[in-house]
């Protein structure tokens, strides 16, 4: 617990990490990202905190959003407001952002019971944050892009229990045992600007989305990792994604959900499809230096994945797969059926096998449901079993199993598992 002006806070639990050269049997961690204040309650949270049974809980990015009151993803009915009603720019408004969210009960039990290992997205600073700037900030009118960053990281390591590696960025590996490290990546600080269209300008090799600092800091832990399991932390998908021929109705909101142009495009630039030449070089570090069992966990764009990644996406499954990926869907932020406010399931009976023929590595996805993750490791397997919730709104929704997806050690595939862990 903590002490400070004569108050005290409750007891809490935290847990440290087994030592590097110890036997562990087995790494139990809740996985979540993008919870919206105003667009629903944080009942994900709730779940987690109850199952008691978490070694750690992993949030992949978007624990605050930036916006102003009703100015995202709430559709016209703002569930609860945050403070301050405006979007926030300044440090005393970061602060109180934050401290807003540290309010919610949820969120209060799940941090009461069980440490969490947090990275940052782009909603901690502003929309598509790159090094230079952001999509939803106006330099000059909001002031200057450099002091706005340095005011939400600034909050951002007040509020939250982060140990940085390098000083003002949350890369940085935790190592559990023999069992796994988990490399946790940074890619709003150093990216390029997100370009506009998915044309060759995404192929450029002067273009990044971890600077070359970090990618090479990624591929020296990787090459030098002795555990049985390479976790990486990524804030958006690695794995590539090709709309391919949805219809009309589906492709502008699903467009509009990605921050695509709503002609519809092959790419979503704002993930690892928008910096090929890094993934490329990732990739290809990892097929080139036999790199096995490396498992990709990402949050970001409101979806539920299982994902093979493959070297060559236009010949795969012919072609390797490098890795694999589990993708978390949203806490409470939109998703598809959300954005076109039709029932839960009804979008995603068309767009998920579409998807998914468009994209034959995507073993499954769910387009339009909120939830969690909980990834279990044993030497054997890293098995992800995803939750999905009753309804946002409600603070006491309830929650299910959805799916499970497994990978076995040493096949860089995903399986279908038939029950949770």
């Amino acid at each position: 617990r903590f002490s400070a002006g004569g108050a005290d806070s409750p007891a809490a639990r935290t847990r440290t990490a087994p030592a590097a050269d110890a036997s562990v049997a087995g790494l139990r961690l809740g996985v979540v990202s993008c919870a919206n204040w105003e667009a629903g309650h944080f009942a994900a949270y709730r779940h987690l905190a109850a199952r008691g049974d978490l070694d750690a809980w992993l949030h992949l990015g978007d624990y605050i959003y930036e916006y102003g009151s009703g100015d995202y993803g709430t559709r016209g009915t703002v569930v609860r407001p945050h403070s301050p009603a405006h979007e926030i720019v300044t440090l005393a408004d970061y602060r109180t952002r934050h401290a807003r969210y540290k309010t919610d009960p949820d969120l209060q039990a799940l941090h009461a019971t069980a440490p969490v290992i947090a990275m940052w997205d782009d909603h901690e600073f502003a929309n598509d944050t790159w090094s230079g700037g952001a999509e939803n900030h106006t330099e000059g009118a909001e002031g200057a892009w450099a002091a706005r960053q340095a005011a939400a990281k600034q909050a951002y390591f007040e509020w939250m229990p982060v140990r940085p590696a390098v000083e003002g960025t949350t890369y940085r590996r935790l190592r559990f045992g023999r069992l796994a490290d988990l490399s946790l990546l940074d890619l709003r600080s150093f990216r390029s600007q997100q370009v506009s269209l998915g044309d060759g300008d995404v192929d450029d090799p002067g273009r990044t989305l971890t600077g070359r600092a970090q990618l090479d800091w990624l591929k020296a832990g990787l090459s030098a990792s002795d555990t049985t399991w390479r976790l990486v932390g990524t804030s958006v998908m690695i794995s590539p994604f090709a709309l391919g021929s949805l219809p009309a109705a589906l492709l502008k909101p699903l467009a509009k959900l990605l921050g695509l142009p709503q002609e519809g495009l092959a790419l979503n630039t704002d993930q690892w499809d928008g910096y090929t030449a890094d993934r490329r070089e990732l990739l290809a570090h990892l097929r080139g230096n036999a790199i096995r069992n490396t498992v990709f966990l990402t949050g970001d764009i409101h979806m539920a994945w299982a994902n093979d990644v493959p070297v060559n996406a236009g010949t795969y499954p012919l072609s390797a797969s490098a890795a694999t990926e589990f993708v978390v869907t949203s806490v409470t932020s939109d998703n598809l059926d959300d954005i076109l406010k039709v029932g839960e399931g009804t979008v995603d009976a068309v767009a998920s096998p579409l998807i998914r023929a468009a994209n034959r590595h995507v073993h499954w996805v769910d387009t339009d449901r909120h939830g969690f993750g909980v990834l279990d490791l044993t030497a054997e397997r890293a098995q992800m079993d995803y939750y999905v919730l009753s309804d946002r709104t409600e603070a006491g929704a309830t929650a299910a199993w959805a799916r499970s997806y497994r990978t076995r050690s040493g096949t860089q595939k995903i399986e279908r598992a038939d029950a949770p862990v």
